[in-house]
């Protein structure tokens, strides 16, 4: 019988290992602060090019439809992985699995067709707004 306040002897491998990696972090980051640099300079922060002296800033505003083009990536890419899951498990769930993937695909369609009428996936500027489409005038 196992008491709490013993350890089960399976864990000590898992144990040592979480603390073995403890250790190196602190170890690499103990060795980048100790041999580092350690004063500023100006030209620290400035972006490398080559040789070239940079005018101007780096940083550019990108525009919101990328994300939204990343994310609904991200969201199909995911509805593609259980899909495929499906599929290679298709003999195995049977009729059951087949009307549980049909519905699944339905409402990716159900989905696609709100987000296509919504206009989130034309980059002109002609998206229509959440907020927005209830007050007509």
């Amino acid at each position: 019988m196992n008491y709490p306040d013993q350890l089960n002897p399976e864990v000590w491998p898992l144990i040592v290992y979480c603390l073995a990696v403890i250790a190196l972090i602190v170890l690499m980051l103990g060795l980048s602060y100790f041999l580092g640099q350690k004063r500023r300079d100006p030209a620290t922060d400035e972006p490398f090019e080559s040789g070239i002296i940079s005018q101007g800033s780096a940083r550019l505003r990108i525009s919101v439809a990328y994300y939204l083009v990343a994310i609904l990536f991200i969201v199909f890419d995911l509805e593609a992985i259980y899909l495929f899951s499906w599929s290679i498990a298709f003999y195995e769930t049977g009729m059951l699995g087949f009307i549980e993937a049909t519905v699944f695909i339905v409402i990716l369609l159900v989905g696609l067709i709100y987000l296509w009428r919504l206009g989130a996936l034309e980059w002109g500027g002609h998206q229509k707004s959440l907020v927005n489409r209830g007050n007509h005038r």
